[in-house]
């Protein structure tokens, strides 16, 4: 698998929370020659599975496959496009960017005139795709369309690429190229590829996921912050630096033995990782650890630049070394 190129294949899909069937349809052909079985959950998980030999144990993968964006809440007597945000927008990072929305119908998204940027927020911005009139616009856009910022992938030096939506498609990158790698290797366990839904609206889908799995110990694939740019927050991850090993977040704090099983498999097999200390936010990883029954949960985490901008920036080393790590991991414990 050519990592940049399916990268910016599965990038390019549209997959704002809640309308995840276009991405969710390109991953489950990209996955279903090298799993047992594929199911679709109610509320849009994909969910792969490859069985193991005896299924004592159920190892459950996870990277989400949605995006933030925006909705469609209301359409001026003058053709312009109020919108509702979907997710944690950066308003500033968001404002004068191309948008498109879930039917092709491309825009720009603006500010009200003589808006401060610190006071951009939802009520001061508009989608302009050219109309006109509220009749022109309501030709090509209703109320409760999506919208998102327009997908891109493009490399810059060496092994970094930038663009949108690297967040999580790379975590999906991350899970497809686990699966072939593991297809035909023979294991105990039962091992669970999820592809989550709405995780930017509050890790929704990862909870109905869990519940379903039911896993032993599990592992979230998603991005992470960097200390490596000016002013930034002082932080041990850095682009180049290898995987990240999730230590904590403002929503978990990762099981002991899962930290201590993927720091021995790097050792072992030589992986460059990194520890991560996350100040804010958080991943599926919570919903993995307290859903049902719980489950030992850990992270691996991708260093990514600029998160929820449109030039989210990382670097395919790192990449390389979360799949490489992965993948040992499930090859010594499953």
């Amino acid at each position: 698998m050519n990592l940049y190129t399916t990268l910016k294949e599965i990038c390019m899909a549209h997959s704002i929370s809640g309308r995840e069937s276009q991405i969710r349809d390109l991953l489950k052909n990209k996955i279903e020659g090298v799993v047992d079985s594929v199911e679709v959950d109610v509320l849009g998980n994909l969910i792969a599975l490859k069985k193991g030999r005896t299924g004592n144990k159920r190892i459950m993968l996870c990277a989400h496959m949605d995006e933030i964006g925006f909705i469609v809440n209301f359409i001026e007597d003058n053709g312009l496009i109020r919108i509702a945000p979907i997710g944690g927008i950066n308003f500033i990072a968001s404002a004068f960017t191309k948008m498109v929305s879930e039917n092709g119908v491309v825009g720009v998204l603006v500010p009200n005139s003589k808006t401060k940027p610190d006071e951009f927020r939802p009520d001061s911005m508009f989608i302009d795709i050219g109309a006109s009139s509220r009749a022109q616009a309501e030709r090509r856009v209703r109320i409760g369309d999506a919208f998102m910022a327009a997908p891109d992938l493009y490399k810059l030096s060496g092994k970094r690429v930038a663009g949108r939506p690297i967040d999580d498609r790379v975590g999906c990158l991350v899970l497809l190229e686990v699966a072939e790698r593991l297809a035909k290797a023979e294991l105990d366990a039962d091992v669970y590829y999820v592809f989550s839904v709405q995780e930017e609206v509050g890790c929704r889908g990862s909870k109905t996921a869990t519940y379903n799995v039911a896993p032993t110990e599990s592992i979230c694939v998603d991005v992470t912050g960097t200390g490596d740019t000016p002013n930034a927050s002082p932080m041990a991850c850095k682009l180049g630096g290898g995987a990240a090993i999730k230590i904590k977040d403002s929503s978990v704090i990762c099981h002991e033995e899962i930290i201590k099983a993927l720091d021995c498999v790097a050792r072992e097999n030589k992986i460059s990782v990194q520890k991560e200390v996350l100040l804010a936010g958080g991943t599926d990883t919570s919903s993995m650890q307290m859903i049902a029954n719980g489950s030992m949960a850990g992270a691996v985490s991708i260093p990514t630049r600029y998160i929820h901008s449109g030039v989210e920036s990382c670097d395919l080393g790192d990449v390389e070394a979360s799949i490489e790590l992965i993948e040992k991991y499930i090859l010594a414990r499953g």
